[in-house]
């Protein structure tokens, strides 16, 4: 950020009120110290209070006890025991806790080996994303060492990266890479997972773009493939990442890509990744009754929800407190991702033409709700070069948009929902980061009556920078009294707005 060329962020710091949020740890639901991420953000953005996020409700339900009796996952051990068949694991497997949690995985193995169950199979979906690009081969060799010692019962079947197995943007030819890997066993035969990755390590290939791969017997057949009368659970509780890979399995309707349906396949999700697919949620949704959208909604104004297709699921889906469908006035605009394999060669991603179709509407609606992806998405390649790039057109792209409210009797609300571009080098190793970050985000309200008279000095920037008024909760209360909108019960954050404007 500081190296980035961003005269529109620097006037705002120096003209109009901002202050800082809290945006990850005990603030959005998940453990102390750990960072926030897209999801989390916008669900406690538009639920305006802090919601008991899905990672650490499942932890807890590990510590209380009843993920051992949840009744999806023993539905799973029960349908493999009944018909004298294997127990599959598929999921992303890191240090990261953004889609998944090795704790998550530990469990199900415990779960899985008091029940009895006398065959598992583990398929591991690489990260590099959320965890450190070189990661793999040291975590998933530790994992094999310990479900030697405490699930002898549980293997290693398959690997694949998450750019294949988690792909969210509709390129089915990498969701058929992974689920002709799991079914048919489609890729290099190997002896050792951790092997496979190190190997893939020398050829430039990270984690997160590991090829697929299939644990082989002696006889040179794959030792874990997913047959007739299997149970599968895929542990992530992350949803939009595991929609189209769990769609291939679960869904009876399924015509994406060609492929054999597996039968009688009972299919578990850690959560509920999408409604009416046939899987077995073993975490369903929780009730969020009024996220920011629906208050919209019953105050009888427009919103429009714009996003290119990377976070299009979170300013609809996750905004509106997992509802699929629009609320009441409520127009979704999705700009189609450019197909990439790194977005660090397109750091401008749709930024443009999302600012241009913002602007084109700018008068229709009485909201619009906006995600630019670029600076997240870039700033998980760990590419500097790239990340400032993309810093840059979003500075460029917020100018333009600015202009037009300074223009009229507009207001620009601009925040963050978690840290990530700020630090591209990790300041001990100096090795990229590819990870989020627990640093608080800013929160900036833009309107020609806000401009303010004074320009603030560096110093009086840099004490701003050290404080922190809010939590991301606190930003629907804000836009509601802006609005002239009584904020719901429910929502538990405060409006900072008299913060903002005496500050």
């Amino acid at each position: 950020m500081e190296v980035a060329k961003k005269p529109i962020l620097d006037e705002l710091e120096k003209k109009f009120p901002f202050t800082l949020l809290q945006a990850s740890g005990v603030a959005v639901g998940l453990p102390w110290g750990e960072s926030g991420n897209s999801e989390v953000g916008h669900l406690t953005i538009g639920a305006g209070r802090v919601i008991y996020h899905h990672l650490p409700r499942i932890v807890y339900s590990i510590y209380d006890g009843s993920f051992f009796k949840n009744k999806a996952f023993l539905q799973a051990t029960a349908h493999v025991k009944t018909h004298g068949s294997r127990l599959h694991i598929a999921g992303l497997i890191s240090s990261g806790s953004v889609h998944s949690y090795i704790d998550h995985l530990y469990a199900l193995l415990d779960l899985a080996k008091r029940e009895n169950v006398p065959e598992v199979f583990i398929h591991v979906f690489t990260d590099g994303k959320d965890a450190y690009p070189q990661e793999g081969a040291k975590f998933i060799g530790m994992l094999e060492e310990r479900m030697k010692k405490e699930w002898p019962q549980a293997r290693l079947a398959s690997v694949i990266g998450r750019f294949f197995a988690l792909d969210r943007d509709s390129n089915w030819d990498r969701v058929e890479k992974a689920y002709k890997l799991l079914t048919e066993g489609l890729g290099e035969k190997i002896t050792s997972i951790p092997q496979h990755i190190a190997a893939s390590y020398t050829q430039n290939i990270t984690d997160e773009f590991v090829e697929p791969a299939a644990i082989a017997g002696a006889d040179g057949n794959p030792i874990g493939l997913i047959r007739e009368n299997d149970a599968l659970i895929f542990s992530d509780f992350r949803e939009d990442s595991m929609r189209e890979i769990s769609q291939a399995f679960a869904d009876p309707e399924f015509a994406k890509f060609p492929h054999g349906s597996v039968k009688n396949l009972l299919v578990v999700t850690m959560t509920e990744y999408q409604k009416e697919t046939g899987a077995l949620p073993a975490f369903p949704t929780l009730n969020i009754a009024w996220p920011l959208a629906r208050v919209l909604a019953e105050a009888g104004l427009s919103h429009l929800h714009i996003a290119e297709t990377q976070k299009y699921a979170h300013v609809t889906y996750f905004l509106n407190g997992g509802q699929e469908n629009p609320f009441p006035h409520e127009e979704r605009i999705l700009i189609p991702s450019l197909v990439a394999a790194h977005y660090d060669e397109i750091p401008e991603m749709r930024t443009r033409d999302i600012t241009a179709k913002i602007l084109e509407r700018f008068t229709d609606f009485d909201v619009i709700i906006a995600n630019f992806a670029n600076t997240d998405m870039v700033g998980h390649s760990g590419d500097f070069n790239a990340a400032v790039r993309a810093v840059e057109t979003a500075d460029e792209c917020l100018g333009e948009i600015m202009n037009a409210v300074l223009n009229s009797d507009a207001l620009l609300a601009i925040c963050a929902d978690h840290g990530n571009i700020e630090r591209k080098r990790n300041v001990l190793t100096g090795e990229a980061t590819t990870k989020h970050s627990v640093n608080p985000v800013p929160f900036f309200l833009v309107a020609k009556e806000l401009r303010r008279e004074k320009l603030r000095t560096k110093e009086e920037i840099l004490q701003k920078k050290s404080e922190i008024d809010g939590i991301l909760t606190d930003i629907a209360p804000t836009l509601l009294e802006i609005l002239g909108i009584k904020k719901p019960q429910e929502m538990t954050g405060k409006s900072l707005l008299s913060i903002l404007l005496t500050r």
